[in-house]
């Protein structure tokens, strides 16, 4: 909506042009009458619409042609004022005015018009016989007003309705001629009904109705005007109502019906709650909301924003089978101005045996988009309607930014969910392999995927010590020259190279030592196509001494050359160096067999973290008396106790890793 609204009158000399402007600010009308007046600003809280408004006069006496068309150019709506008593002056409308208006306006941005029938108390007969010809022969004119300055006669009904004109336009609504509203209104209210039929059944329950009249005006309808609602709809129209709901035909009959009524304001407050603008073209303000990144962080998806996309998802998936068809897809989307997801999205997440994109792999694309493109991912939640569905202020309310890296490097502990891991190897190294195996395919099924659909991104969730976290894998373009800082930032680094290849693992270890030798970032060296005899590498040392010198894991097999789905332990030890890239961990296995896990899982253990807090609750326990605690054989005993339990416990520790 206008922040403020421009008026101006226009007409021939005498028709009473200033003395209407002067006759609403004094409210009586005045004894003498300059030839005009200058620019009068009416303040926000005295206007019905809340909007401050300016009022221009226009003399011909005291200003040029030149001036005149400047302000016909900077006005947002024309008064033509006539005299309802002089037949000149009602010629002049068509004749003079209304071209010389056409003339100075952008045919791109039209102008609303309004026609002022000045000095009704003159007359006893109205002049609307005479203008309604006219109204029905140019669409602009939004509206004809007959008053009297002298008498104060709809003197505020003329500005209203000039305030009206600009800030609830009838002309991108409807079409005079045809009687029907215009494709792009058509189009913009079929968006919001399918945003608002929640259930996606093709109609609007009443539940649905009411949830959709409290987004748009702050109050439900009482049980008896949504009953009167639909029975004007049934009068109307066969198929307006089934099943006691409101179906598409029926709500665009019904805005229509407001349109037709001169209640267009109710339509355009539904259209601007749902995020459109004049042209009736979404906001960018709707789409893009303000959202504060700092550097090095990241965005997510919060809780709430999950549920709205389970529910999206839930009331799209008509087969129930938590998979979503292509059908189902286009019909997903089918409240966008164009298809988001294209084929290399379904070699991007997960999928069923049919190639459709199931319920883990929707919410994986969407975790993607958030992670990599969080601006797209308001612009997409913007067209779903979350911030009406989910009654939040913006999209922006469904993203949750993360703290800086550093900072959880500091703290040797993460909040984040997504982790990135930027996957390098030579050319034909098994990168690609890599990728799609983490989506549960394996080579047979990779060899099926056509080259103009392949993606560099896969991601998923993997579960690190009973936490779900999603892991994103980026294939880097092999350009040792040319890696950018987006290539570099990434949470964990995996270098694939070909076992049987004896020239592929150089490659790994220049990228290595050239970008992330001295980093902080974790790095992980991939054995790819082990299913394939050994070769040896043709570099200075083997890869297991490489990774030892420079304190990696040693080199971890991997091959997508199986029956079944390829082993995704190893995505499991990439997101846990993600998660813990402090920690040197000298074991790289979750089985939860081996002394490490074991000592993993016992220091994480419910019955020592009791055993802790006990610890804590004696030393700290209230009773303690000042004397105790000053007492130097209370402090004697608790240090003695607490070197016992540390000694015991690091002793264990030792000859459990021993005995591995």
């Amino acid at each position: 909506m206008r922040k403020d609204v421009r008026i101006l009158l226009v007409g021939e000399p005498k028709v009473g042009k200033t003395s209407l402007i002067m006759s609403l600010v004094s409210e009586e009308f005045p004894d003498v009458v300059p030839y005009r007046v200058e620019e009068i600003t009416i303040p926000a809280d005295v206007t019905p619409e809340r909007v401050p408004t300016h009022i221009v006069d226009y003399s011909e006496a005291e200003q040029t042609d030149e001036q005149l068309f400047q302000e016909i150019s900077k006005a947002n709506v024309i008064c033509i004022v006539y005299a309802v008593n002089n037949k000149t002056s009602i010629e002049k409308v068509t004749n003079h005015w209304i071209p010389l208006i056409t003339e100075n306006t952008d045919k791109d941005s039209r102008v609303p018009l309004i026609l002022v029938g000045n000095k009704s108390d003159l007359v006893e007969h109205s002049s609307m016989e005479t203008i309604l010809p006219i109204m029905n022969q140019y669409s602009e004119i939004e509206t004809c007003v007959e008053c009297s300055a002298k008498n104060l006669k709809n003197i505020s009904e003329l500005f209203y309705y000039a305030q009206k004109a600009v800030l609830h336009p009838t002309g991108p609504l409807y079409c005079p001629e045809r009687k029907d509203m215009k494709p792009l209104c058509v189009k913009a209210l079929t968006r919001i009904f399918k945003v608002s039929d929640l259930d996606n059944d093709g109609i609007l329950n009443d539940n649905e109705l009411n949830f959709f009249q409290r987004a748009c005006f702050n109050s439900p309808l009482e049980p008896q005007a949504l009953e009167d609602v639909k029975n004007v709809v049934r009068k109307n129209l066969i198929d307006g109502v089934q099943h006691n709901g409101l179906t598409l035909k029926g709500f665009l009959f019904l805005h229509t019906l407001f349109i037709q009524r001169g209640r267009h304001e109710t339509t355009w407050t539904v259209l601007r709650r749902f995020g459109y603008d004049d042209d009736l073209e979404l906001n960018q303000d709707y789409l893009f909301p303000p959202l504060k990144l700092p550097p090095d962080c990241t965005t997510e998806l919060n809780h709430n924003a999950y549920l709205f996309l389970q529910s999206v998802f839930d009331k799209h998936d008509k087969d129930r089978d938590c998979a979503l068809s292509p059908d189902e897809l286009r019909d997903l989307f089918d409240v966008f101005p164009y298809m988001p997801w294209g084929p290399d999205v379904n070699n991007t997440v997960c999928t069923n045996d049919q190639g459709w994109i199931t319920y883990q792999g929707y919410l994986s694309q969407w975790t993607l988009t958030t992670y990599l493109d969080v601006q797209r991912c308001l612009e997409y939640l913007g067209y779903l309607g979350y911030s009406i569905i989910a009654e939040q202020e913006s999209q922006a309310a469904g993203i949750t930014v993360t703290r800086a890296k550093k900072i959880d490097l500091q703290k040797k502990q993460t909040q984040r969910n997504v982790f990135r891991c930027n996957v390098f190897g030579d050319m034909s190294s098994g990168k690609s392999g890599f990728l799609q195996a983490f989506l549960g395919r394996n080579l047979v099924q990779q060899k099926m995927i056509k080259e103009e659909h392949r993606s560099y991104y896969a991601i998923s969730t993997t579960y690190v010590y009973g936490q779900e976290k999603y892991l994103l894998l980026h294939e880097v373009f092999p350009d040792f020259d040319y890696l950018t800082d987006a290539d570099m930032a990434c949470d964990i680094v995996c270098l694939v190279y070909d076992v049987s290849n004896p020239y592929s693992f150089e490659y790994c270890a220049k990228v290595f030592k050239q970008y992330f030798m001295d980093s902080k970032t974790p790095c992980m060296m991939i054995a790819a196509k082990s299913d394939l005899p050994e070769a040896k590498q043709m570099y200075g040392c083997s890869p297991l001494e490489f990774c030892r010198r420079h304190k990696m894991p040693p080199p971890q097999s991997f091959t997508c050359n199986t029956a079944a789905e390829p082993n995704r332990e190893i995505y499991i030890k990439l997101t846990t160096m993600a998660m813990y890239p402090h920690a040197r961990l000298r074991c790289m296995c979750t089985c939860n067999r081996c002394t490490f896990c074991l000592c993993q899982n016992l220091l994480n253990s419910e019955l020592l973290q009791t055993v802790r807090a006990k610890l804590y609750a004696v030393v700290l326990r209230r009773h303690i008396i000042q004397e105790d605690l000053t007492s130097s054989t209370f402090w004697l005993r608790a240090s003695v106790g607490a070197t016992v339990f540390a000694v015991l416990g690091y002793a264990v520790y030792r000859a459990l890793l021993k005995t591995r």
